[in-house]
């Protein structure tokens, strides 16, 4: 058990399994002739969440269930290769999978199995509040079984956030994650007035700072009852797919966070990380450096 960990992801760890189609909406045929290959990697939103984190410096632990299969082999290795701290759950059911469909501007259709789970789950209770003892900050995906943990997590003390993703503001599944947490990231793609539901989570809730990212438009921030509109930031190379860009986002806005910089420059890291993970291929697996970060928003308010 570690001694101190700068943030403990909770959740969403997996398997996805990435092919290029021709176009989005996928027109039907009875076949496709997929030349780039379909692949199966380690990697989905928790995953990608302490792979930013581990590679700004941040001490990261992950903890999910996982399968006695070769998805969990995957995953299993791709923390071991970079060093992330893991507890696996044992999963009878086996390790989370998607099928990730991506077109050539770079979107995506994901298509998760919720077989691999069971409603009764649940993370051993001294367990986590042994790891949220440790921590400093918990992220909690919005995978199951997560939500029950929350009450756990919010005794032990430590801060939380969470990740929506393409929330609509009205399923109810995901009130809890809104309601709970301290920092709230969500998309503003299915939100017809992401304003309006930032406040709205903002009100109900326990959250001091919301962040609606709007993909090329960049990022609406909500911070101390104050909107302010984050701008893009330009991407170092060709933009190839926004898979994990949302996570790299949160990943070093929470690098900031914790490092006591104000939330603009905060949400001005996570632009950056965004920026870049659209152009590292879905069959990759790859995150923005410390170094590449800072260079990328250099702190203009301090000397250098």
């Amino acid at each position: 058990m570690d001694d101190a960990i700068d943030v403990l992801v909770l959740g969403g760890a997996g398997v996805d399994t990435i092919v290029y189609v021709p176009g989005l909406p996928l027109p039907y045929a009875d076949s496709y002739m997929i030349d780039s290959g379909i692949r199966s990697r380690a990697g989905q939103t928790g995953d990608f969440v302490a792979l930013g984190l581990t590679a700004l410096g941040l001490r990261t632990h992950h903890l999910d269930f996982l399968g006695d299969d070769p998805e969990g082999d995957l995953v299993r290795a791709l923390h071991e290769k970079h060093d992330i701290a893991l507890t696996a759950v044992p999963q009878p059911l086996g390790t989370k999978r998607a099928v990730n469909l991506v077109g050539p501007d770079g979107r995506r259709l994901s298509l998760y199995d919720t077989s691999r789970a069971h409603p009764d789950d649940r993370f051993p209770e001294d367990t986590l509040r042994a790891l949220a003892g440790a921590s400093r900050h918990a992220h909690v995906t919005l995978t199951q079984p997560c939500a029950d943990a929350l009450p756990v997590l919010r005794d032990t003390g430590v801060t939380l956030s969470t990740d929506l993703h393409d929330w609509d503001g009205e399923n109810p599944y995901h009130e809890p994650f809104a309601h709970t947490a301290d920092v709230v990231f969500l998309s503003a793609a299915a939100l017809p007035d992401p304003e309006a539901t930032m406040r709205r989570v903002a009100a109900r809730g326990r959250a001091r700072i919301v962040v609606a990212t709007a993909g090329a438009a960049g990022a609406h921030l909500l911070a101390d009852g104050e909107l302010t509109r984050i701008p893009p930031a330009v991407p170092p190379a060709p933009v190839v797919d926004s898979n994990g860009a949302g996570d790299a986002f949160a990943a070093a806005f929470l690098y900031g966070l914790l490092g006591g910089e104000p939330p603009r420059r905060c949400a001005e890291f996570g632009a950056a990380a965004g920026a870049y993970a659209c152009t590292v291929p879905a069959t990759e697996s790859a995150a923005l450096s410390r170094a590449a970060l800072l260079t990328a928003v250099p702190d203009r308010g301090r000397p250098r």
